[in-house]
This record gives structure tokens, sequence and C-alpha cells, in this order.
């Protein structure tokens, strides 16, 4: 059985490999965030990876010739020498991200960070291996020196970089998948084929394609033929899979689409942080301009005991007193997401976390539900705070660019090849590819805002630095009982502590 209490995987890189191993070694579910772990990767490798963690983990990764090959390309030195000033991992001198405190750059501003093609649906081999090895990587260094369990979160909406992902996850040996933002029926197959090192594939969400359908489709075994050098795959074993979902109604689809094949539910309400499921029926706003979630939007854990499979409630119940009132209602236990997020070992960066505990303890902290931020278009949580996307005039001043691309979604030409668009990319290009400009009002581009807010903003030629965007559940408040004037910073054990 996975513990009473998991950790949410958020973000990107804010459920870092360093917040995953703190609550795993107290005895509960670390969760990473799987999202754009490439890029996270070569950005820290780029600023020297102090402490040498990164490399210490790719020195494991089974295709050693394409370990050399990326480092080779990627790895900025001048800070240590890897296996000579490299730090152990859990000393008091680890640096989240890999990525040194101001006064210890390499530059006296952030380095311009090199960036990887837009991901497409047919990923070539490099693109691929380097999806297995970042997966591989933070999952290895979360599960370093413990024998607790660690989990890894997907967001099912960004499919293209899915399936190798998972399976440099596995060969890491993550103990608990766990995926949202979408239908991940397709997730349990893809899991019992990559243990026995055989091909999966997964149906393309395809915009403008009417009945026709393509597939997404991964080989591991192909490449232990060409890229392993004789080396033989390991025996894997099969993580647990625990899918996010929003209703009784989704749950019960999911149970009959995979039978056997869920091993949990987490079921997290509209006031948990990041992404939300948009509400049931037609959209309408409050005068705030947030949408409104009615009766039919709430799950009553009682629907949910007799699915047959254990869940855990997630959104707002970082307290003890729901913690044991979700667990008198039936549930295993719940996920905590916003008080993770802000504590020491997350991997937000620190001055961005302390200018919102600072107006936590002010009774400045709003967090307002936006309907058009996220190109995905589900309601994203977003914390008002000066200097980020939330305002108007920093989301203003940000020139259109889209050279991430994790949110893209593909769509069917009238050619019959496949192409990509954002709603938050330029809006001429948006258009031209047959996208409608209103879609764009309002989008805001995750990609870069949620890197910066790890400390890795990329800088543009100009100087322009990209700002960051924070979120978090509407239980922002639940940080009051960790911080104080005197005492303005938390630990992941606080949390738990303050939880069990």
């Amino acid at each position: 059985m996975l513990p009473r209490l998991i950790q949410g995987g958020m973000g990107v890189g804010v459920s870092s490999w360093t917040l995953a191993r703190e609550v795993a070694l107290h005895g509960q579910l670390g969760v990473v965030s799987g999202t754009a772990l490439d890029t996270i990767l070569i950005r820290r490798l780029a600023c020297g990876d102090l402490g040498g963690h990164m490399r210490r983990a790719i020195s494991a990764f089974p295709f050693r010739a394409f370990s050399q090959r990326f480092l080779q390309r990627y790895f900025r030195t001048g800070l240590d020498t890897y296996g000579e000033t490299a730090t152990p991992i859990g000393t008091e001198h680890d640096h989240r991200n890999g990525v040194p405190p101001p006064s210890e750059s390499l530059d006296s501003a952030r380095p311009r960070h090199p960036l990887l093609p837009l991901p497409r649906t047919k990923l070539t081999r490099d693109r691929a291996l380097l999806l297995m090895l970042a997966n591989f990587v933070e999952v290895r260094l979360a599960k370093a020196g413990h024998d607790g369990v660690v989990g890894i979160n997907y967001l099912h909406k960004i499919q293209l970089p899915i399936l190798p992902s998972l399976y440099g996850a596995m060969l890491a040996g993550v103990d608990a998948v766990l995926i949202g933002a979408g239908i991940p029926g397709d997730i349990p197959e893809t899991l019992d084929r990559f243990v026995e090192h055989r091909p999966a594939s997964l149906t393309l969400e395809l915009l403008d394609a009417g009945a026709e359908r393509r597939e997404l489709s991964f080989d591991p075994g192909a490449l232990w033929s060409e890229e392993a050098s004789g080396r033989r795959p390991p025996p894997m074993q099969r993580p647990e899979f625990l899918a996010i979902v929003s209703s009784v109604t989704l749950s019960r689809a999911l149970l009959k689409k995979a039978p056997g094949g869920i091993d949990g539910l987490v079921v997290e309400r509209s006031t948990a942080g990041g992404h939300n499921a948009p509400p049931r029926g037609p959209m309408q706003l409050s005068r705030e301009g947030e949408p409104i979630y009615g009766p039919r939007d709430e799950v009553n854990p009682a629907d949910l005991t007799p699915l047959g499979v254990p869940f855990w409630l997630a959104g707002g119940y970082a307290t003890r007193k729901q913690f044991h009132a979700a667990v008198a209602a039936g549930a295993r236990g719940v996920q905590i997401g916003t008080a993770f997020a802000f504590c020491n070992e997350s991997g937000l960066d620190p001055p961005l976390r302390a200018k919102c505990l600072d107006a936590v303890l002010r009774n400045d902290a709003h967090v307002f539900t936006d309907p058009a931020a996220s190109p995905t278009r589900f309601p994203f949580k977003v914390v008002e705070l000066p200097e980020t996307l939330s305002t108007e005039e920093v989301y203003d001043g940000r020139p259109r660019v889209c050279d991430l691309g994790y949110l893209r979604r593909a769509y069917l030409k009238p050619d019959g090849t496949i192409g990509y668009r954002c709603p938050a990319e330029p809006v001429d290009d948006y258009v031209r590819k047959d996208g409608d400009a209103a879609d764009t009002v309002g989008r805001k581009c995750l990609c870069n805002a949620l890197l910066a807010n790890i400390g890795l903003a990329q800088r543009r030629a100009d100087g322009y630095e990209e700002p960051p965007l924070l979120t978090a559940g509407d239980d922002l408040d639940c940080l009051r009982q960790f911080i104080s004037a005197d005492h303005p910073t938390y630990s992941a054990r606080d949390v738990i502590e303050a939880i069990l």
C-alpha cells in the first residue's frame, strides 16, 4: 500500500528531486514533476551542475555512448569537476536544481540557455534518449540513499514526450506514476508493455482530424539493440498507477477501460492549484471573472468507496483536521500541493518563494482562477504577485514567442500532414495555422514562465528575461501555520508533521 500522504507533482521542477527525496525519507510518497525535464536537465548543466548531482546520475544511465555525447554538448565547466569536488547527496551543501546561488553564478546575469528542437509526433532517436535520460536522472536522484517510495507526475495533455519519459522513469525504478489533465486510460497497458521492454503506442489527440486517428509509438527494445553496446535490458518493476481525476464519472470510465490496471485515484477538487478541470456544463464566470463551480462539480467520497480502489483527496487538505476528515470519509489519505510547493526543499527560486511567503504574512496573497491563462483551455490558478505574468503590465510587455512548445497541440492540415499550434504563440502564427485569433486573448506562455519559477528563466538576445507565473491552491493561507515574522521559512518535514 502507498503511504497516506502524497506530495503533489507540481509545475515544472517545483516538485524537484530534492523535495521528493525529502518527503520519501520521511515515509510518504515523494513525487517529482515529469514536465519539461529534458529542458531542465540541459539548463542545469549549462549552469555548471553545482554539486555534480546531474552528472552523478547521468553516469548510471545504461546508454553510455549517448550520455557522453550529451555531456560534451551541454555541460558547461568552470564550477567543479565531477568526482573531485562533487557534493554527496543529502549534505548541507545541496543546491536545488543544480543552479548556483547568485553569488556563485558564472556570469553577472543569468545565461542564455540552449534550446531543444520543438517536440514533434515523431521524435528523433537522440530526443527520445534525452527524454529517457532526463526522467531517469530525476527519479534516480529522488530515490538515492533511502528505501522510501518515489513517484512521477505527468500531464496527459502533454502527449508527445510521454512514452520515452515513462520508460526512462521506469529504468530508474520509479514506484508510482500519477497522470492527470486528460483521460489516461491508455497508460496501464503501456506500463505493462514497458516492464517487458516491448513497444507501446498511444492515440494522438489530433485537432481538426474528424474521424481520422494517428498514434504515437515508442520501441525501447530497438534502442537497446542499437545504442546499448551489447548490454541487455535490466529487469524492471511495474510502478503503481494513480489516475488524477475530478469526478466519479471519469473514475468509473477509467476503471472500466483499464480493469485491474489502475491502482488508485487522486481526486482533485477545483480548489487545487495548477490546472483545474472545467466546470461541468456551460462555462459561467463570476463577477470577478473566475469559473463558477457548482454542486455537480463536487465529489462525494461515499460514491468513490464502491469503486474498489484506494483513493486520495486533493485540494484543501493541508491541516491535520482535514486529513482526518478525509480518512474518516473513506479516503486512503490526501495529496498536498501548495504547502510543499513553498517549503525550503522545493524547486522554487528562493527569492520568488520569499516574496510569496511575505505576501502571505502580510495578508496580501491572492489566488485567481484564470479561465484564459493556460493554452490547454483548462482553468489555471494564478498567484497575483508584482513583477510576474499575473500583472497586466508584465503580460503586455512580454514579446510573444513559442520556443519550448510543450503545450502545442497537433492538428491535421488539409494536405493530411500534421502541424502544431499554441494559442500563446504569436497571434499571426496561430491564425496562419487555422487557429481562431479570439482563442489567443489572455493566453500566457506557461512553458517559459514555469521555468522562470525555478530560476531557469530564458534570457533573450536583447537582454529581456522571461518573467515567472506562480500557481497555488485556493488555500494559500494554509502556509500561515508554518511561518511567522521571526521564522519566514519552513521545511517539508514541518508539513508532514503538521498533517500526520
